[in-house]
């Protein structure tokens, strides 16, 4: 099993190295990277729906404030220590500034809080493929930055995306009104 997850680490890898060094991509990737320390996007996002006024936006917007901070508490305070997995041993230089985190590589903590983001925004919302969107670019630029495995990103998809289900089950929003 750890063979086959090592062929993936390194497959993956080896196709986000030829993206590496592009000027665009690594300004999109490093940005994302940057956006998604300590959700921050996720919350910027959950507050502009919150300002929209329309009846259960504020539910909305306080449920994703509440899933990030469990998210980082189960992620970073918990799963983290138990597995304890390193971070890939990178000989890249970071084209951008770069916040190297301290926490074991598994899961990825930014793919975790934006998949439970992306389930938690995109509810109720037309705009769901957007929270979708941006959650897949703040996950890949994890592994484009070298500061997680593949499967540490995967992890952190499959987390966030359960966390997210179960914060829609707990907290469901009040059903929207015809207009």
């Amino acid at each position: 099993m750890r063979e086959a997850i090592a062929r993936l680490d390194d497959g993956v890898d080896g196709l986000f190295d030829r993206l590496r060094g592009n000027v665009v991509a690594d300004r999109v990737f490093y940005t994302a990277s940057a956006l998604g320390d300590f959700g921050l996007i996720w919350v910027m996002l959950a507050l502009l729906r919150a300002l929209r006024g329309r009846p259960g936006d504020e539910r909305a917007a306080v449920r994703e404030i509440a899933a990030n901070l469990a998210d980082s508490v189960f992620v970073n305070g918990l799963l983290k220590s138990v597995f304890g997995r390193g971070r890939p041993v990178s000989d890249i230089v970071h084209p951008h500034r770069f916040r190297q985190p301290l926490t074991s590589s598994f899961p990825s903590g930014h793919a975790t809080a934006a998949f439970c983001a992306a389930v938690l925004l995109s509810d109720q919302e037309k705009a769901k493929p957007l929270y979708y969107a941006a959650a897949s670019i703040v996950a890949l630029s994890r592994i484009h930055t070298k500061i997680h495995h593949a499967s540490d990103v995967l992890g952190g998809v499959a987390i966030g995306l359960g966390m997210g289900a179960l914060g829609r089950r707990l907290a469901p929003l009040p059903p929207r009104r015809p207009s």
